[in-house]
């Protein structure tokens, strides 16, 4: 038997095929290499299919090509400005793909599908955290794509039975991901001697998830989690963005040397999210083991040896 993991060259997936390999089980990796992806971020030991989720028949000869019983389905389009400017390859990837997928697990009686999705469902929350029973109140582009993925996934297991659990992450950072981002961009810029920006004034709040902590929850999850339903998975380490940012400089030593921009915020930027994980913790017994700082050094210590060899 065999496990897929789709979106296994992007940032989240591939450090999950990375924590995969300690299991005895063969793996096969599905992705399209668009743009936030690398074919080198994918282990020797996993099989890779280079092909698109919308592509029906490419995911039909995958299925019987393998003896896929679980799957871990990570492949999204997941920047938030790129759906403001054109949300077209969200719906294409992020629903038309979750949904090919769905249908043909039922086909071939996928014995546990795993939803890795975000809290960004949510919407924004001022006071409390986000719960497994709060309200989907996306507010861009990119969460309502995702916010339907879910749906579409809780209704196949309600309607047709099929084993399903959804994962709601909260901000995830560590080696391996796309230089758009936050963090990575924080800390490449800092590498060149760039400016460092920031939207508004700096005061949205993000729960920061180490993303090694967030691939043992999701086999933990995997293995032990109930059938329909729902687990978060946060990092309990909720940071404004100026704050991380001078955690970032701190950690780097640069604070003499940072020039900060302020820029024009993001069209409906969310104020705030906070993650509970009082589920995954009490069912399940995860809980997160890096703190941010431990971290964020992992992480920069990933970019500066990487940028020592692109520049």
């Amino acid at each position: 038997m065999s496990i897929l993991v789709t979106g296994g060259a992007g940032f989240i997936g591939s450090n999950l095929l990375h924590y995969l390999k300690s299991l005895d089980e063969k793996v096969i990796c599905i992705d399209k290499l668009s743009y936030a992806a690398d074919e080198k971020n994918i282990p020797e030991y996993v099989s890779f299919e280079k092909g698109d989720l919308t592509d029906k028949e490419f995911l039909k000869e995958v299925f019987n090509k393998e003896n896929i019983k679980y799957i871990f389905h990570l492949a999204a389009e997941s920047h938030v400005d790129n759906s403001i400017e054109d949300c077209g390859p969200f719906i294409s990837s992020n629903i038309i793909g979750t949904v090919n997928l769905l249908e043909l697990s039922l086909k071939y009686d996928i014995e546990k599908f795993m939803h890795i999705s975000t809290d960004e469902v949510y919407g924004s929350i001022e006071y409390g955290s986000f719960t497994e029973e709060s309200n989907y109140n996306p507010r861009n582009p990119y969460s309502a794509s995702k916010a339907s993925s879910d749906h579409f996934v809780n209704a196949f297991h309600h309607t047709y039975g099929l084993p399903t659990i959804i994962t709601n992450c909260s901000n995830n950072y560590g080696p391996r991901q796309f230089e758009e981002k936050m963090i990575p961009k924080t800390i490449t810029n800092i590498l060149q001697g760039k400016s460092v920006k920031i939207y508004g004034d700096g005061q949205q709040v993000r729960d920061w998830l180490y993303v090694e902590d967030h691939c043992k929850a999701l086999v933990k999850v995997w293995e032990n989690g109930v059938s329909g339903q729902k687990y978060n998975i946060g990092g309990e380490c909720e940071l404004t963005n100026n704050d991380l940012v001078y955690k970032i400089i701190h950690l780097m030593n640069k604070e003499n040397e940072v020039q900060i921009e302020y820029v024009k915020d993001r069209p409906g930027h969310d104020k705030r999210y906070s993650t509970n994980i009082l589920k995954i913790n009490t069912d399940i017994g995860w809980g997160p083991e890096t703190n941010i700082d431990e971290g964020l050094i992992k992480t920069i210590d990933y970019y500066h040896e990487k940028n020592k060899y692109s520049t």
